[in-house]
């Protein structure tokens, strides 16, 4: 029976740019999450969660949960294991890698991680463990690297935009490369109320999905030819005189070289590339001049093509060169990341890897550390010299996420590679663990967060008693390293320690927010001027102006004559990455399986039929997918929606089985929207 319902403020772990602050009901007599929702204390959740949130209590006591430690008893990937105690574990995993270093070296072990919770202290922090004993370094590059790059190139760092709060007095608003109401959910009531205030909404992306319909009208461009479509719009306002010479002249450099370029990309030269036609660049590009404060809402999914970052580049000059950034509203939002200027000294041992303040114990770290590109995590399992012998995943499920994945479950089924996985469900990549240890959640241990996609630090406590023996990671990796003999002291602090050192900040931004009142309230504003114009008379980087030099190249993602249409795996409503790709209502609420979706064109050419299934080739492998024949991709270009687990696919293969390791002209990203894959109608 159930006991009263207790209700408790927490913030959303996962990696969105709303980090809501939730109303979480517990049961108290059971010690069960009854429900979420959404506070409607906080400015930027309003009261309303998003679909996916709304089903966590179904995550937190899922059957595929591991709730006690296991040990692997069968083959990689059968996913047979027995239970052991947390003491029998810790032991074995420290002598484990003690044989690992004595033997290879501490470059031999590496870490991978990202963003399944983006608390501070479960998230980053426990890379102290590792840069204390020297292993190899893990450059998070499947996400946002490429983007950051093109950012810092532009308007260097720390990387902000505008204040999301300010996006009501945006006069026009482009929404560039970002299926908003999928991924930042709650952007929605402000550009609903610049709308209400007269602003035009205009969605650009290669396939028409639910933003397209929530806008005002939606601009298809072939994928990865956004820089061209970018030119081409300057070009007309600069043809016009529609350009901000004081602005320019003032807060810009190397304009000229750029202006040179732009002049080369007339709308009927665009048009041909991107497949826009020239009289809708001439409009659109006359109205975001015309506005003033006009605003350019864009995210990762652009950057993820070979020449990504230069073309993200070339769409973030576009508020610069009308001088948006001088009106309230108007400029570039990427990213709020680097608006939360906290001391960041010691986190994740961030001084051990500047090989300050060396730990005492058992080991030192490497002078020279390896760094191992997540994108490229297989053939870093299979082909890496000296060899990866020691593997720890935590905040992530690489066997479905990251690419290539026939080459890393190669690299996961190795016999000679030790494998601990901390988890919350029973993922793919724990199928490969040698020992599967049980993780905490958001609502089982306290944290510290901050956000990119709104001004608000939080603070959350533990509500609830962990589920059986689950344990956060940095408790994990401190067992370790007392184990280790491991003396350096930031590797045992709590989440309460971690937060004092990284709210020890002079910066005014800061000022006043104290862990004291973030415990009593919850979440806190920073200190941004008001009204918030961070780049009105200038920018972040060294020469304190935009740097418009050297002008960002044009790289087009190309077919191949084999494989000659565009693969694109945008995100899904009722998916975070692989998260919530076990819950039953959110796979039913995607379809129940994962479906293709092929322009009419693209079908007829290959003789496909609406419903039926179809193989995608790829030059890495294939996959077999359910086709919906819609005219919302481009033509030469085919989406699937959301990064599946593999069970509900027909062939038990994920998406990733088709995409490659290919990095990002800047950034060293990943370019998830660049695979060449042709289409076989199945019999």
């Amino acid at each position: 029976m159930g006991g009263m319902l207790r209700q408790a403020r927490v913030t959303c772990p996962l990696d969105c740019p709303d980090a809501c602050s939730l109303l979480a009901s517990i049961d108290e007599a059971t010690h069960t999450l009854r429900k979420i929702e959404g506070d409607p204390r906080h400015p930027i959740t309003q009261g309303f969660a998003c679909v996916k949130t709304y089903r966590y209590p179904e995550r937190h006591h899922h059957p595929l949960r591991p709730l006690y430690p296991l040990r692997r008893v069968g083959k990689k990937g059968e996913g047979r294991f027995e239970r052991v105690g947390w003491e029998e574990a810790l032991d074995d995993i420290a002598q484990r890698l003690r044989q690992v270093i004595d033997q290879h070296g501490p470059e031999a072990v590496l870490p991978y991680h990202y963003a399944g919770t983006m608390g501070l202290h479960q998230y980053a922090h426990p890379l102290a463990f590792f840069r204390a004993i020297g292993a190899s370094e893990l450059d998070e590059t499947i996400c946002a690297t490429a983007g950051a790059a093109a950012w810092e190139a532009t308007y260097g760092a720390p990387r902000y935009g505008i204040d999301p709060e300010d996006v009501p007095k945006a006069r026009f608003i482009f929404l560039w490369g970002i299926n908003a109401l999928h991924t930042h959910t709650h952007l929605t009531p402000f550009l609903k109320a610049a709308r209400q205030n007269g602003a035009q909404i205009v969605h650009i992306d290669p396939y028409e999905n639910l933003t397209s319909r929530f806008a005002d009208e939606h601009v298809r461009l072939r994928p990865g030819s956004d820089g061209a479509l970018a030119y081409a719009m300057a070009h007309v306002i600069l043809r016009e005189g529609l350009h901000d010479e004081s602005y320019l002249e003032r807060a810009a450099q190397g304009f000229a070289e750029y202006r040179a370029v732009a002049e080369a990309w007339p709308p009927e030269r665009a048009e041909a590339v991107t497949g826009v036609p020239a009289a809708t660049i001439e409009r659109l590009a006359l109205a975001f001049a015309r506005a003033k404060a006009s605003l350019i809402r864009t995210s990762y999914g652009m950057t993820r093509h070979p020449g990504g970052a230069s073309a993200q580049r070339a769409v973030l000059l576009l508020p610069a060169l009308i001088g948006a950034w001088q009106y309230p509203g108007g400029g570039a939002l990427l990213t709020t990341s680097g608006a939360f200027p906290l001391n960041r000294t010691y986190l994740g041992g961030a001084h051990l890897l500047k090989g300050a303040h060396p730990p005492k114990g058992y080991f030192r770290p490497n002078p020279a550390v390896r760094h191992v590109n997540m994108t490229q995590l297989g053939t870093a399992l299979t082909r890496l010299e000296p060899p990866i012998r020691a593997l720890f995943v935590f905040n992530a499920n690489p066997l479905v996420v990251a690419p290539h994945t026939e080459r890393v479950r190669q690299g996961l089924a190795r016999e000679d590679l030790f494998t601990v996985v901390l988890e919350q469900a029973t993922t793919e990549t724990a199928l490969y663990a040698d020992y599967l240890l049980p993780a905490t959640t958001f609502l089982e241990h306290p944290d510290l967060y901050t956000a990119y996609g709104h001004f608000y630090l939080s603070w959350n406590e533990a509500v609830m008693p962990p589920q059986g023996q689950a344990r956060p990671n940095t408790w994990v990796f401190a067992e370790l390293a007392r184990r280790l003999g491991l003396e350096e002291p930031t590797l045992y602090w709590s989440a309460e320690e971690l937060a004092r050192s990284l709210l020890d900040s002079s910066h005014p931004w800061l000022e006043g927010i104290t862990l004291e009142r973030l415990k009593a309230e919850g979440f806190l504003r920073l200190n941004t001027p008001r009204p918030f114009l961070p780049f009105k008379d200038g920018a972040n980087t060294p020469s304190g102006k935009v740097r418009f030099d050297p002008p960002p190249p044009v790289i087009l993602t190309e077919p191949q004559a084999e494989f000659p249409l565009i693969l694109l795996t945008p995100p899904a409503k009722h998916f975070l990455n692989s998260t919530y790709g076990h819950i039953e209502r959110l796979v039913q609420g995607e379809g129940g399986e994962p479906v293709l979706l092929v322009h009419p064109q693209d079908a007829a050419a290959y003789g496909v039929q609406d419903g039926k299934r179809v193989r995608i080739r790829s030059p890495l492998g294939a996959v077999v997918r359910k086709v919906r024949v819609s005219p919302a991709p481009m033509p030469g270009t085919v989406v699937q929606e959301g990064t599946w687990w593999e069970a509900p696919a027909p062939d038990g293969k994920g998406i990733n089985w088709l995409t490659s390791e290919q990095l990002t002209d800047m950034g060293a990203g990943s370019t998830f929207h660049a695979n060449p894959v042709r289409l076989e109608a199945l019999d």
